[in-house]
């Protein structure tokens, strides 16, 4: 695996999560979640654990109408954005999978 810039810090808005698609270090493109917390930032592949399929319902839809976890539009599972662990919905207990990342010179950057 190799870090790779994935965006600028800037382009995310605190306490918000929006969707990039990469292709990996293997070769296969991926569907990402980027969640922004201060100068922080999670990385989540964008599956659910029950499912499989993505979270958001539009572009970009990650949140809950209360904006405090992220939700699975499917089933209406809810994870806590600090580690993606599922509180509420058929995937709880489960988590979403994590993509090691980190904020460099202003980019976000992931090991995928």
């Amino acid at each position: 695996m190799k870090k790779q810039r994935l965006c600028a810090l800037d382009e995310l808005q605190d306490k918000d999560a929006r969707g990039y698609a990469m292709m990996s270090s293997a070769g296969k493109e991926v569907s990402l979640i980027v969640v922004r917390q201060g100068k922080k930032v999670h990385v989540y592949l964008n599956r659910c654990p029950h499912t499989g399929v993505n979270l958001e319902w539009q572009p970009d839809r990650f949140f809950d109408l209360d904006g405090a976890f992220l939700q699975c539009a499917t089933h209406g599972a809810l994870f806590r954005p600090e580690d993606g662990y599922c509180l509420r919905g058929p995937c709880a207990g489960d988590s979403l999978q994590a993509v090691s990342a980190g904020v460099s010179d202003g980019w976000v950057v992931v090991e995928i």
